[in-house]
């Protein structure tokens, strides 16, 4: 099974960097540069992990997770923050926490970013079974 990825960010210099590097490891990568854009790829049928940034104009990260929750796509992905400050900095962290997988701060490390891949893969297909 091929692990699929969205990217959602509305700085195209992340998407196109954490595309090149999970492309590199041989994951199906799909970027979109908004929450809405997320929303409607779920609607088609994405399933697999998300990167999820926070502060994006229009529909912020926490408002996308809290549709991604209400529209019930919550049991097809694993959905990890990207962010430029600290999680605890995050006044919805502790509402939402239950639906968060992992929590990666910018710049993303490499390492850090395949290793999140890899839990958030073994994560899902238990959650699925």
């Amino acid at each position: 099974m091929n692990t699929k990825v969205m990217v959602v960010d509305d700085e195209p210099d992340v998407l196109d960097s954490l595309k090149s590097i999970l492309e590199h490891e041989n994951y199906e990568v799909i970027t979109v540069e908004s929450g809405s854009e997320c929303l409607k790829k779920l609607e088609d049928g994405f399933e697999g992990i998300i990167f999820m940034d926070i502060l994006m104009p229009e529909m912020d990260g926490w408002d996308t997770i809290k549709e991604i929750v209400n529209r019930g796509y919550i049991r097809n992905v694993a959905i990890n923050i990207v962010s430029g400050i600290g999680y605890k900095e995050h006044q919805q962290m502790g509402i939402l926490e239950p639906y968060i997988y992992d929590f990666l701060s910018k710049p993303v490390e490499i390492r850090e970013l395949i290793k999140s891949v890899e839990k958030s893969n073994i994560f899902l297909q238990a959650k699925n079974k």
